[in-house]
């Protein structure tokens, strides 16, 4: 399939994903977001984000991943005026992380409605990163530093595997590869919420734990605090997971439109200061390659 066929498709079928949503689908916004990564989007892993919650309504975000190692999807973004250019913190990090660290591959996110979001860098599977050289770099956000003893406390202060940098809300995920399993007992995952001050997990994400393979935090330059937590289960069906799924989440697992017949999703709970949010992340076009990017294998994807 040519490129200009392979853009074609993808942008009829995201218009498909976000009708299910009753989003309205900027057709001029994503196909200028996908031109601009036009040589990346037939060899990408594509996943669809649905999430609950007022800070997500309204729209349907779209992840273009698996860019070569030495490409810079900030720089793209810049250079095709997807995103302002600022002299925040923000706008150095990729930058800096991309020059000091070794990136596998990178990614973006991008809204419908809302454009451009996000850069994801991912570490190689074999060389996972320490949290301390990452909150060394100058435009991290000092948060980052000031939680490494919570973070060494929990053994997750030597396996960051992945950054996501949101641009708009000015925050910093860091995703931890292979944590240790006791993260996701109840008692731990309760006392993780305890100490950096989030209400008490509800059922649903107890449940979640017993099936998850991920967590991840989120940072921002304002407050020295983790600002969210996050855990994950990778599975072919979320339906079987032992959590209550939203109906609108579920209609759209149902219907969405997707490359072959194997279907794979990342089921998330999110806890924050004013309580948790649910998202999947559906994927539309699938590379075997991706789970070893997630630490994953074949016997690990349907949770655990």
């Amino acid at each position: 399939m040519s490129e200009n066929a392979a853009l074609a498709r993808v942008h009829a079928d995201i218009e498909k994903a976000a009708g299910l949503l009753g989003v309205p689908c900027e057709r001029a916004k994503v196909r200028t977001i996908l031109d601009a990564y036009e040589e990346h989007v037939a060899r990408s892993v594509i996943a669809f984000r649905v999430a609950t919650g007022a800070r997500n309504a309204g729209d349907l975000d779209c992840r273009l991943t698996m860019f070569p190692p030495d490409t810079d999807p900030y720089a793209t973004a810049l250079a095709h005026d997807l995103t302002p250019k600022t002299d925040h913190p923000v706008g150095g990090l990729l930058g800096e992380i991309h020059r000091q660290f070794p990136v596998d591959t990178s990614g973006i996110d991008f809204g419908v409605v809302g454009g451009f979001k996000k850069t994801w860098s991912f570490f190689p599977g074999d060389a996972l990163q320490r949290v301390e050289p990452l909150a060394e770099l100058p435009s991290m956000p000092p948060a980052l530093g000031e939680n490494l003893e919570f973070l060494t406390r929990h053994g997750l202060a030597d396996r960051v595997s992945l950054v996501g940098i949101d641009y708009r809300h000015r925050t910093v995920n860091t995703y931890f590869g292979n944590a240790p399993s006791v993260c996701f007992e109840p008692g731990t995952m309760r006392a993780i919420l305890r100490e950096i001050g989030l209400p008490e997990p509800s059922e649903r994400l107890l449940r979640l734990g017993r099936e998850a393979f991920g967590i991840y935090t989120t940072f921002g330059w304002d407050s020295p605090r983790v600002e969210r937590i996050c855990f994950a289960a990778m599975t072919r069906d979320p339906l079987t997971l032992p959590v209550r799924i939203e109906p609108e989440i579920e209609h759209f697992l149902r219907h969405y439109p997707h490359e072959g017949d194997d279907r794979r999703s990342v089921y998330a709970i999110t806890a924050a200061p004013d309580g948790e949010y649910h998202k999947v992340q559906a994927y539309y076009q699938w590379r075997a390659q991706m789970l070893d990017i997630m630490l994953l294998s074949d016997s690990e994807e349907d949770g655990g």
